[in-house]
């Protein structure tokens, strides 16, 4: 007998689609699957320093902007850990993010829908069921439990059936093309942690980019500089260091109001936008620059600080000499359009993430909307399936702006998501909150009023 046919599956259990379960968990009517091929959810694993924090409100969990009766919100998780009052006392609205990572484990403990180890090897769609096919791999050791709700095809992959799907997969570490070749010596930002006492064990550690994760890593290394004795270099090809806009009137641009503007806006149009816009999303916490000043005077009380930190240079190559076991790296100091040349012991590369294509979703591509540069062609509801079929969770920058990676709009996306699975609203969407008007205003609104006599 065949398996059954589910409402919708999600592949990749990041805080997104994380949040996407915790929302459907108690819709009847709603049968979806979650499926993750790592073992467990551990969120940066490589950045969860001790002190780091997110850049949003506790508000911004996984559900409250949804629902906040929901029992999957934060402040529920801190009653239920016996924390709730310390929070209070802390008065403190920004979550440590090894906090938020541990409110997301125990929400994977609270929910069915979800199967860890599930790496998924291709999609096919079956055309007589109308129904797609997800062939998944079950990476767990041993003989697992089995379930019914899955076949097997011919190499021994789980196979499980669905009307629509969820697509949740997130990017994949940045590495710039000049670094390629040695790739495997660098270390990327998103791996700190694991490489961190190998790291503070060289002369000299150079960090290249200039966002929030470069910032905290800096902070973290700088601490230690005097009791490891290395030199330490934050380079960036960044005229300044952004800080994060976090004003009031910028914030109601992650709002509903502001993606309808922008997703009707020219495609190029929509680019340029997002170059322009980075330092709304990418820039760094202010708080954490302001540390970062007062820790490097506080170590200036006891002489020069061997540290040094280097604007708008682009980085133009990478080697590594083996001989001398150190990295050879050459920028362009862009406003005086000047190269020099950089030796130092270890690289860290806080360049980011980039999108990727997964290699299974190759059997169903003629299902899936592409713009001209190969990007999703998402709608407005964040459908890319040319039967309005599959939708996509943090994959439209391009198409929706500032808001796609921003956790406190995900459940605003969620809430749309769950509209178009459910076809009712089942989470009131808010609309129109705003005080200000995005696009050129209609004439016979846009009028002084004449004072009456």
């Amino acid at each position: 007998m065949l398996s059954r046919i589910h409402d919708f599956i999600a592949i990749g259990l990041g805080p997104f689609n994380l949040g996407l379960a915790c929302l459907t968990d108690p819709v009847d009517d709603l049968d979806g699957l979650f499926l993750e091929r790592r073992s467990s959810f551990d969120w940066h694993p490589g950045l969860l320093l001790e002190d780091a924090t997110l850049q949003t409100p506790f508000m911004a969990d996984l559900v409250t902007l949804a629902d906040p009766t929901s029992r999957f919100s934060f402040l529920n998780y801190l009653k239920a850990q016996g924390r709730l009052y310390r929070f209070y006392i802390r008065e403190n609205f920004f979550l440590l993010r090894n906090e938020y990572n541990q409110y997301c484990q125990w929400v994977t403990t609270q929910l069915e829908s979800l199967r860890f180890d599930h790496d998924v090897q291709c999609i096919t769609y079956d055309e007589d069921e109308r129904c797609y096919r997800v062939h998944c791999r079950d990476t767990r050791a041993g003989d697992p439990d089995d379930d019914a709700d899955h076949d097997f095809d011919d190499s021994g992959n789980r196979i499980y059936r669905t009307r629509r799907l969820v697509l949740g997969t997130g990017s994949e570490p940045m590495v710039p093309a000049c670094c390629q070749p040695v790739a495997e010596r660098v270390v990327h930002s998103s791996r700190y942690l694991e490489h961190k006492a190998a790291l503070q064990a060289k002369s000299a550690i150079t960090i290249v980019g200039s966002g929030q994760s470069a910032a905290e890593i800096y902070l973290d290394l700088l601490d230690d500089i005097d009791a490891h004795g290395y030199t330490l270099s934050w380079v960036t090809r960044s005229p300044r260091f952004f800080p994060l806009e976090y004003g009031k009137l910028t914030l109601e641009m992650t709002s509903p109001d502001y993606i309808d503007y922008f997703h009707a806006l020219p495609e190029s149009t929509r680019d340029e936008l997002m170059r322009q816009q980075k330092g709304l999303y990418k820039g760094i916490d202010l708080d954490l620059i302001n540390t970062i000043y007062d820790r490097l005077y506080t170590k200036s009380l006891q002489g020069k600080v061997d540290t040094h930190l280097l604007t708008c240079a682009q980085l133009e190559s990478c080697h590594f000499d083996a001989a001398h076991r150190r990295f050879d790296l050459t920028f362009t100091q862009t406003e005086q359009n000047r190269r020099f040349d950089h030796r130092t012991a270890g690289v860290i590369l806080a360049t980011g993430y980039a999108a990727h294509r997964p290699d299974f979703l190759a059997p169903i591509e003629h299902r899936i909307r592409r713009d001209d540069a190969g990007r999703y062609a998402v709608s407005r509801y964040y459908g890319i399936g040319t039967e309005d079929d599959i939708f996509v969770q943090n994959a439209e920058l391009h198409t929706h702006g500032l808001v796609a990676p921003d956790l406190g709009m995900a459940c605003y996306r969620n809430a749309c998501i769950i509209r178009e699975l459910a076809g009712r609203e089942v989470y009131p969407i808010e609309r129109g909150f705003t005080f200000q008007d995005f696009g050129a205003p209609d004439d016979c609104v846009f009028q002084p009023q004449r004072a009456t006599a």
